[in-house]
């Protein structure tokens, strides 16, 4: 009996708070749910996230700041490879216009040389240079072609603007060529203003010749042309070969001048090596082919 009375009083003492934490919780809904439609929960809510979004910085700051680390990493490690090939790009580009760039004035001058072969109106032959000797008593280039394509001694040889010299030495397959400035050189010319005849004759300077048998009243003045006379038979006449730089008179009957040569004699890289008319007739009487007759030839 003593454990029932119990049982029914400890039933009956927890069924009034039960009762009222319920009712505290329905009032607390019904309080919330009017709030809500007020607006009033909304604005509470941005209060606690205004308060709280320091403390959500400060916990992911760390996070962030890895991310940012490996996106800046990342970054420049791109930027390094970019600029990498950038250069490696603009290094073969720059030497493929330095190719241009040379291939442009090689055909320039072969255009230059094919106009001089158009009006020196002969057979001719370009040639490449193979190796320059420029010492100062030996002024020497060597040339690729030879004597199985009628090269001979004593050829004339011209580059675009003028004489360069003639051949001094031949082989098959090449041709040792002396130039106009080499001391043991002499050419016939004459003054293009006057028609006045002399000697050119090599310095050992690639830049100039000296004309030592002028009289001191000779007609000659700086800036004259000199040009081939077609005297000697080596070089057809008319073409040409310096112009005068100084001219002094030392006092005595002849006259000290210097000219400087028409052809840039210091950088040629193609020659002409013509045939006149006079060796094309010599071959058409022996019966043989005409020198450079297998390389192009301008009607005359």
């Amino acid at each position: 009996m003593r454990r029932e009375g119990r049982a029914i009083k400890l039933a009956f003492t927890k069924k009034p708070a039960q009762n009222f934490r319920l009712l505290v919780f329905a009032i607390a809904s019904l309080v919330l749910l009017a709030a809500d439609r007020r607006g009033a929960i909304g604005a509470l809510r941005s209060g606690l996230d205004a308060a709280v979004y320091p403390l959500q910085q400060f916990v992911s700051a760390p996070v962030r700041f890895a991310e940012w680390i490996r996106e800046n990493v990342s970054g420049y490690t791109s930027i390094l490879e970019e600029n990498q090939r950038l250069k490696e790009d603009r290094f073969r580009l720059e030497a493929r216009l330095a190719k241009f760039s040379a291939l442009e004035q090689e055909n320039i001058r072969l255009r230059a040389l094919l106009g001089a072969s158009i009006k020196i109106g002969e057979h001719f032959l370009i040639a490449e240079l193979l190796s320059i000797n420029l010492v100062p008593y030996e002024h020497l280039v060597l040339a690729n072609k030879g004597s199985n394509i009628g090269v001979h001694v004593g050829q004339p040889v011209f580059d675009a603007r003028g004489v360069v010299g003639q051949v001094l030495r031949v082989s098959p397959v090449s041709a040792e060529v002396m130039l106009i400035t080499d001391p043991n050189h002499a050419i016939p010319v004459q003054v293009e203003r006057n028609g006045l005849r002399t000697i050119a004759v090599g310095t050992g300077r690639i830049d100039r010749l000296i004309l030592p048998y002028l009289s001191g009243s000779a007609d000659i003045q700086e800036g004259d042309r000199l040009v081939t006379s077609g005297m000697g038979g080596v070089f057809p006449a008319g073409y040409p070969v310096a112009t005068v730089v100084d001219i002094s008179n030392t006092g005595s009957s002849l006259a000290k001048v210097s000219a400087e040569p028409v052809a840039p004699l210091d950088r040629i890289r193609e020659v002409l090596l013509v045939w006149t008319r006079s060796d094309v007739q010599a071959q058409d009487k022996a019966g043989e082919a005409p020198p450079g007759a297998a390389v192009p030839h301008v009607a005359r």
